[in-house]
């Protein structure tokens, strides 16, 4: 008799794509006569088929995933009354294979189970069921496949049973205590919620102390301390199964769960759960959020830009113009991508957001990018058409990422006698916009008729005759580099 441990056991199986089929109620099946004749009692161990396979090899160990229902006619036992040592190693390395069950075709091989394999069968723990000779092996395997499509079913329903509860939770008065209560109804166990320092906020359901006390442990793993931490954990206190979640929007809150048992789709449930609190826990404000909430308050009721500089949590900010796609939900991921919880995505079909000026810049995918150099909140305005001209010619020159950047040289004249001598330049414009941004952007892009009636959205033609009504009242050759680096320090001068 060889030894059932030489092999090594096999790795465990893949979760198959349907949930398990208990023995029992296969067993139940009328239609299909089975009796379990021995080994463990499947209605009381709680055996589980995970699928079937036939085989009437003399040793099945190799071609065996673990968890089957091995169908046999016993082909391979040429002896019965002699096969005892045969049969208790046949058994003995489906065990080790980790076979569910083993399956017996009464005829028309044998007319009855051999007595040496039930010996064999209850020696190793292996539930054994004899199939009469009225039933088919296909007909198992299809009976089988009908439970755990059924099984399937009852879980999707559960499933979206539960979804639906959940949502209708998040939409009461209190909501997250509602939605925290409808989970651990719908798992039956204990659900809470954690704030970012590990304290309990909120609580539903009951568990043990110990696995409670573990499950504060384990949120820990998921709390968003480091940007390596994992988005979910799982852990046992016990017979207690243990389940962590992170919650979305990085502010360190985290969904523990507890049950006694974990049953299919308890997962899915529970992630049904997280995206909810994600979004009911983003309502809460940090602190730097409230102290933005309250420097826009302030700013609307008459306080200086200088004032509220303070509250914003940032000596200089960084003005960005974003083009993508222009929906709310891709303007929060942009926000997100830079670092910056400040962005209005509804300025017309550009994206504008206050980056702090301590945040690197790079660019995104599916964005162009116009961006200012760092200002304060009392030349913010200034810095917002800045950006505005970046992002223009990065359109321009189909670049991803422009920055605007005064010339070396302006640093050695002062704001006021720039600004001043920037007026008297450009007062034969007379304040006429598309003349001027015509000039400013036809500069920028060294005189490209092409690229600048592309980033005007205008025709070259158009640009032709507005360079020229500037070069007429400015009475200067725009040609000359002079006058182009003259009129370009200017520009940069003026809003």
């Amino acid at each position: 008799m060889t030894d059932p441990a030489a092999p090594s056991s096999p790795p465990p199986p893949s979760a198959p794509p349907t949930p398990p089929v208990p023995l029992a109620a296969l067993l139940a099946r009328e239609d299909l006569g089975l009796r379990q004749i021995a080994g463990p009692d499947a209605r009381t161990v709680g055996t589980a088929v995970q699928w079937v396979h036939t085989s009437e090899m003399p040793d099945p160990y190799p071609y065996l995933l673990g968890g089957e229902l091995l169908l046999t006619a016993g082909v391979h036992i040429t002896d019965p009354a002699g096969a005892g040592g045969y049969l208790d190693d046949y058994v003995a390395r489906i065990v080790a294979a980790g076979g569910a069950a083993l399956g017996f075709g009464v005829a028309p091989v044998h007319d009855t189970v051999p007595r040496a394999l039930v010996e064999a069968c209850d020696h190793y723990g292996l539930p054994l069921v004899e199939v009469p000779p009225r039933t088919t092996f296909s007909g198992v395997a299809r009976a089988v496949w009908r439970l755990m499509a059924e099984a399937r079913h009852a879980e999707l329903r559960r499933v979206t049973e539960a979804q639906q509860g959940l949502a209708t939770a998040a939409a009461r008065t209190d909501p997250i205590p509602a939605v925290l209560r409808q989970l651990a109804a719908r798992i039956g166990g204990l659900t809470v919620l954690y704030g970012p320092d590990g304290t309990e906020l909120q609580t539903a359901g009951q568990a043990r102390d110990a696995a409670r006390h573990a499950l504060r442990e384990l949120t820990g793993v998921v709390r968003r301390g480091t940007p390596a931490a994992p988005a979910s954990a799982a852990d046992t206190a016990g017979a207690t199964h243990l389940a962590a979640y992170a919650l979305g929007g990085g502010r360190g809150f985290a969904l523990g769960v507890a049950t006694d048992r974990r049953e299919p789709g308890d997962h899915t449930i529970a992630g049904a759960a997280v995206v909810l609190l994600s979004l009911l826990t983003g309502e809460h404000q940090s602190a730097s959020e409230a102290a933005r909430s309250a420097a826009l308050v302030r700013l609307l009721l008459g306080a200086s830009p200088t004032d509220i500089g303070p509250l914003l949590g940032s000596d200089l900010w960084t003005v960005v113009h974003a083009r993508g796609e222009h929906t709310p939900l891709a303007a929060s991921a942009l926000a997100a991508a830079l670092g910056s919880g400040l962005v209005d995505p509804h300025s017309d079909d550009v994206v504008r957001l206050l980056v702090p000026a301590d945040r690197e810049i790079t660019p995104t995918d599916g964005w162009t990018l116009g961006v200012a150099a760092p200002a304060p909140p009392g030349d913010l305005a200034a810095a917002d058409t800045r950006a505005a001209r970046a992002l223009r010619r990065a359109e321009a020159t189909r670049q991803p990422l422009v920055r605007h950047h005064e010339n070396g040289l302006a640093a050695l004249v002062s704001p006021e006698e720039a600004t001043a001598h920037a007026r008297v330049l450009l007062a034969p414009l007379d304040d006429n916009g598309p003349l001027t941004e015509t000039l400013r952007t036809w500069l920028s892009l060294h005189g490209s008729w092409d690229r600048t009636a592309v980033a005007l959205g205008v025709h070259r033609n158009t640009v032709r005759q507005r360079i020229a009504r500037c070069a007429n009242l400015l009475g200067s050759d725009v040609d000359d580099p002079d006058v182009r680096m003259e009129l370009w320090f200017a520009l940069n001068r003026t809003p």
